[in-house]
């Protein structure tokens, strides 16, 4: 990998903090241009991406899927006061963000099979091909100089980010993404070494 890739791939952080400034449109533009250029089996392209600037629809996608969490923090026992913290921290979070991209899966171009054990792999198939989209996404917004952060709350409610965005029935919300100019600068993560997730040859 040349040297100048991989100082993007190390220097990319999951950034949750933003400035007000607005986001440039072609800078927008050029990090959805690189999420589409992912590769993706049979070609098929399976990401669908939705783009939110404006606030009422930030707020109404954030609100949704609060909604839906606290049902489960309820669920799960956790106390009112609790529920309604962690679900006023959420909605705030996403609001603050300057853009929201929604990130989709669709199997419309898929291969389909008679069988559930092909049937999950091509399923598993679109969403790596989505996910490697989505890393396009987050690398090239970095190389922008923009921050960006990789949220997989939409898996935990599909319908409630359906509705709030029209989403067709058949295609499958996967992640959100926070985009914005960084107002933090993180720490890089610690990193398992090498040796213990590299294998050669054979376990």
């Amino acid at each position: 990998m040349p040297s100048g890739a991989l100082e993007i791939v190390m220097g990319r952080r999951s950034v949750r903090r933003y400035l007000s400034d607005p986001v440039p449109s072609d800078a927008v533009e050029r990090v959805l241009e690189a999420a589409r250029w992912a590769p993706s089996a049979h070609n098929a392209q399976p990401w669908r991406f939705v783009v939110l600037r404006e606030q009422d629809a930030k707020r109404g996608l954030a609100e949704a899927m609060a909604r839906a969490w606290e049902r489960d923090l309820q669920e799960d026992g956790v106390p009112r006061d609790m529920r309604e913290d962690l679900a006023r921290t959420s909605v705030e979070r996403f609001t603050s963000a300057p853009i929201v991209i929604v990130a989709c899966m669709t199997m419309e171009e898929m291969d389909e099979y008679p069988d559930e054990r092909r049937r999950e792999a091509e399923r598993a198939m679109a969403a790596q091909s989505a996910a490697a989209a989505i890393q396009n996404l987050l690398l090239a917004a970095h190389d922008e100089g923009l921050g960006a952060c990789w949220f997989c709350a939409p898996l935990f409610c599909p319908d409630a980010v359906r509705g709030a965005l029209g989403i067709p029935l058949e295609v499958e919300p996967q992640a959100l993404i926070t985009v914005g100019k960084p107002a933090e600068e993180p720490e890089p993560p610690p990193r398992k070494a090498s040796e213990s997730t590299v294998h050669y040859g054979r376990w």
